[in-house]
C-alpha cells in the first residue's frame, strides 16, 4: 500500500511556507493526539503519520529531497544507520512537539507518581451597586474534589502503597519506534501516572479525591467593577494523587439599579422635572449611593438634558482615597392631561411669547427657511 503525499497529510500545499507548516500541523496534531483518543488506533495512526510528514518537511533538506525523490528519499535503512540521504532523524516525536507546543500539549501537566494539578474553577457572584460602593464581605459554598481524608490522596487503600509501573517503569509513557520514526506516548497500563494501584481506596475509588462543599470567605473591596476576576489561591479542585490544588477565580458583576447607572467610579441618574420648574427654576432633592440625599438646584431656563455635576457623591476608586462624581440629567417633562383652564393659559403664553424666549428653535427654523430658500433662486 503506497504512502500518502507528506502535504496531502498536513493538509497543505506543496509552496507553503513553514509557518504555514507548522500551523497545520499543530491543528491536526492536537486532534488526533492519543491522549485525546485513548483506545483509537485510526487516531494513533493519523497521528503518525502527521508526525511523520512534519518532520520530513520542517527541515529545508529533507523537504528539498522529498519534493525531488519522493518516499524513496528516506527508503533503505533511513531508521538510524545513516544509509539513507540523511541518516536517523533522531529527536523523536517529543521534540516535535516541544518546539510546536512547548510542553502544553495535554493540559494539566503530570509530576512523579502520577500527580497531577488540580482544573481551577469558576465561580459567578452577583452583588448590588451599594454593595460594590461599601465593600462586602461574604461566605461562598463551592462544590469541588478535595484530598481524600480515607488515603491522604495517594488513591491507596490505607496500609498499602501504589506500585512502580511494571509496562514503563514509573516514566509514565511508552516509546513506539517505526523505522526512523519514534512516538511518545502514554502508557496504557497506569494512563501516565508511572504506578499502578492493586488495592485502591475504597472511599475515592483510587483517584486521590473526593468531592465536599467548601464555604470559603470572599473580601469585595469597596468600589469593585463590573466584569472584575477575584482569585483564591489554592482553593480550586484538589489534584490527582496529591497533586497541587488549582484556583478558584470569582467573576463579580453588578446587578442593574433602579436609578443609577455607572461608568468607572461616576454614577449618572437621569431626574424628570417639570416644565415649570425648568422654565421658572426651582430645586430637587436625589439620593445618592450611599445612603444619603443631595440637593439640586434648576436655573431658570435650564434645557432638557442639562447636566449637574455633584462632586464626591460618586463611586469610590479601588484601593484608593479618591471618589468619583454623580452626575445628573434632568428631563424637562411636558404637561398631559390639560384642563380647558390650563389650556387657555398655555394659549395666552404661547401669545405673548417672542423670539427671545426660545431662541434656539427660532434660530433652527430662520436657518431652515434660508436652506430651502436656497434652492428656489
Amino acid at each position: 500500500m503506497s504512502k500518502a503525499d507528506y502535504y496531502e497529510t498536513l493538509g497543505v500545499s506543496r509552496d507553503a511556507d513553514e509557518k504555514a507548516l507548522k500551523s497545520a500541523f499543530r491543528k491536526q496534531a492536537m486532534k488526533y493526539h492519543p491522549d485525546r483518543n485513548p483506545g483509537d488506533q485510526a487516531a494513533e495512526a493519523k497521528f503518525k503519520e502527521l508526525g511523520e510528514a512534519y518532520e520530513a518537511l520542517k527541515d529545508p533538506q529533507k523537504r528539498a529531497a522529498y519534493d525531488r525523490f519522493g518516499h524513496a528519499a528516506f527508503e533503505n535503512g533511513g531508521g538510524g544507520g545513516g544509509h539513507g540521504p540523511f541518516g536517523g532523524m533522531g529527536g523523536g516525536m517529543e521534540d516535535i512537539f516541544e518546539d510546536i507546543f512547548g510542553g502544553m500539549m495535554g493540559g494539566a501537566r503530570r509530576s512523579s507518581g502520577g500527580r497531577t494539578r488540580g482544573a481551577d474553577l469558576r465561580f459567578d457572584m452577583e452583588i448590588s451597586l451599594e454593595e460594590a460602593f461599601e465593600g462586602k464581605a461574604a461566605e461562598i459554598d463551592i462544590p469541588t474534589s478535595v484530598t481524600c481524608s480515607t488515603c491522604d490522596g495517594n488513591g491507596a487503600k490505607p496500609g498499602t502503597q501504589p506500585v512502580t509501573c511494571s509496562t514503563c517503569n514509573g516514566a509514565g509513557q511508552v516509546r513506539a519506534t517505526q523505522g526512523f520514526f519514534s512516538v511518545q506516548r502514554t502508557c496504557p497500563s497506569c494512563q501516565g501516572r508511572g504506578q499502578v494501584i492493586s488495592d485502591p481506596c475504597s472511599t475515592c475509588n483510587g483517584s486521590g479525591r473526593e468531592t465536599q462543599t467548601k464555604t470559603l470567605s470572599v473580601n469585595v473591596p469597596a468600589g469593585i467593577e463590573d466584569g472584575t476576576r477575584i482569585r483564591l489561591a489554592g482553593e480550586g479542585e484538589a489534584g490527582l494523587r496529591g497533586g497541587p490544588t488549582g484556583d478558584l477565580y470569582i467573576f463579580l458583576t453588578i446587578a442593574p439599579h433602579e436609578f443609577f447607572q455607572r461608568d468607572g467610579a461616576d454614577i449618572y441618574c437621569r431626574v424628570p422635572i417639570s416644565m415649570t420648574t425648568a422654565a421658572l427654576g426651582g430645586q430637587f432633592e436625589v439620593g445618592t449611593v450611599e445612603g444619603a440625599k443631595a440637593k439640586v438646584k434648576v436655573p431658570d431656563g435650564t434645557q432638557n438634558g442639562k447636566q449637574f455635576r455633584l462632586r464626591g457623591k460618586g463611586m469610590p476608586v479601588m484601593r484608593s482615597s479618591q471618589m468619583g462624581d454623580m452626575y445628573i440629567q434632568v428631563a424637562v417633562e411636558v404637561p398631559t392631561n390639560l384642563t380647558s383652564r390650563q389650556r387657555e393659559l398655555l394659549s395666552e403664553f404661547e401669545e405673548l411669547s417672542g423670539d427671545h424666549n426660545s431662541p434656539e428653535s427660532e434660530g433652527f427654523f430662520s436657518r431652515m427657511r434660508g436652506f430651502f430658500d436656497a434652492f428656489a433662486d
